[in-house]
């Protein structure tokens, strides 16, 4: 199911991401992608995109292959997402307007669907991304463990 505009509410008001000016391009069906124009002020000091950025862009994309795993707007309903751990690779300079792709892997989706359709209050699982520059480059990878639960008021 398309999650994108849901994906774009939750996730582009995060101050982190609004920071760097993640755009979420889509979200649907356990994948998503989202972009940002490299900001000046997030470059290291050859101009490329900082490691806090590119983090940011990597947490965004989880973020977004979680959202987009849901089948209808309420399963998502008081969930919280918390990373546990976050790894980087570092392949190029990342400049430009750079892509993060995101697919949940079939463990991933295994793990969240007990949270999603209320059979389980917790979920933990990782999610790994790639980001890409302009010309389709590779720029980095990176995972996030996550411990997702739902908050029930």
């Amino acid at each position: 199911m398309d999650m994108t505009a849901l994906a774009r509410t939750l996730l582009e008001p995060i101050p982190a991401h609004r920071t760097a000016g993640i755009e979420v391009l889509r979200a649907a069906d356990g994948a998503a992608e989202v972009a940002l124009e490299t900001p000046r002020e997030l470059a290291n000091v050859i101009g490329s995109l900082h490691s806090s950025g590119l983090i940011a862009l990597i947490d965004a994309a989880g973020l977004g292959a979680i959202i987009a795993s849901g089948t209808r707007t309420g399963d998502l309903d008081g969930i919280v997402p918390l990373g546990t751990a976050a790894e980087i690779e570092f392949l190029a300079p990342a400049r430009g307007r750079l892509v993060a792709t995101c697919r949940l892997a079939d463990e991933a989706r295994r793990a969240l669907q007990p949270l999603l359709s209320g059979e389980s209050p917790k979920a933990r699982l990782s999610t790994q991304a790639e980001v890409t520059d302009a010309t389709g480059t590779p720029v980095c990878r990176g995972s996030f463990d996550w411990s997702v639960r739902r908050i029930r008021e």
